[in-house]
């Protein structure tokens, strides 16, 4: 599977890299980055997967998620895929909302059309980039976490809980997790999964829970000030979810906080410390 260097950059001894690729799952194009922390040759390094949020590419985090110096300390390789696919021909939100379509892949495999094309989101994430990324990067498979922001911290959540053995740790800022009761989501998986709600709750992390999905804990913060807490966030519901089914959550409530990378970037290194701590051996 080739990748095209797009660029690449020193940064804390290691090399901030984007990368492109002709993707299979969506039949696109499809750019991702990669930060490689200084190692040792030949060392195998664990990789701690990230996954944006409505609007975004990898540009966002790459560039304001101040993750760098933490994954370079720690060891971490970190990689930050699109949200969705691009193209002409990619088709996107009729009235040209951010709410769907182009950026807001949601992290699932469509089924309907005119999407389920290229919106491949959830095979891209799970199946596709991780074999690029592994052939291309000195990468222990063994020891991978995902955390995401948003639309990819519903995606992270999602994805940790149908993949429990793949991944040692989940986290999330400002998660949407329980798409299936918000009007994000309830938008995005109509467009893309249909209108048969059954078909949703393999991808809404409060409906997984309740269906029996088990994971060892997750880390949460969210915002106090975030615009999108009481309408489209709700982490009350999956508190109550976790509570329910003995699943351990940190979910700590940040005072003036809003929905901003101002916001992720500060408590990224939490993160990434809790991660690397689930990583270790």
């Amino acid at each position: 599977m080739t990748i095209q260097t797009v660029s690449t950059n020193r940064s804390y001894g290691g090399v901030q890299g984007v990368y492109r690729h002709a993707s299979q799952a969506t039949g696109t194009d499809m750019v991702f980055s990669v930060y490689a922390p200084p190692h040792a040759e030949g060392a195998k390094l664990p990789v701690v997967w990230y996954l944006s949020g409505l609007t975004c590419t990898h540009a966002n985090v790459t560039e304001k998620g101040e993750f760098r110096k933490a994954c370079a300390e720690l060891g971490l390789i970190f990689v930050a895929p699109d949200t969705s696919p691009r193209g002409p021909d990619v088709p996107g939100d009729a009235n040209n909302a951010y709410d769907f379509g182009l950026g807001a892949g949601f992290y699932v495999d469509a089924t309907q059309e005119p999407f389920a094309r290229n919106y491949r989101m959830w095979s891209y994430v799970t199946d596709e980039l991780p074999k690029i990324v592994s052939g291309n990067f000195p990468v222990d498979a063994k020891r991978q976490s995902i955390m995401g922001h948003s639309m990819g911290g519903h995606g992270a959540l999602t994805v940790a809980l149908r993949n429990p053995h793949r991944y040692r740790a989940a986290s999330a800022f400002a998660p949407i997790v329980a798409p299936s009761q918000v009007p994000w989501g309830i938008k995005a998986l109509t467009g893309y999964l249909g209108p048969n709600k059954d078909a949703w709750r393999n991808h809404d992390t409060v409906a997984l829970i309740e269906d029996g999905a088990k994971y060892s804990g997750f880390l949460v913060d969210v915002g106090e000030a975030d615009n999108f807490l009481k309408e489209q966030l709700k982490p009350e519901l999956l508190q109550a979810a976790c509570a329910k089914a003995n699943i351990e959550l940190t979910l700590r409530r940040q005072p003036g906080y809003d929905h901003s990378y101002y916001f992720i970037s500060t408590f990224m290194s939490d993160h990434l410390h809790w991660h690397a701590e689930r990583l270790k051996g």
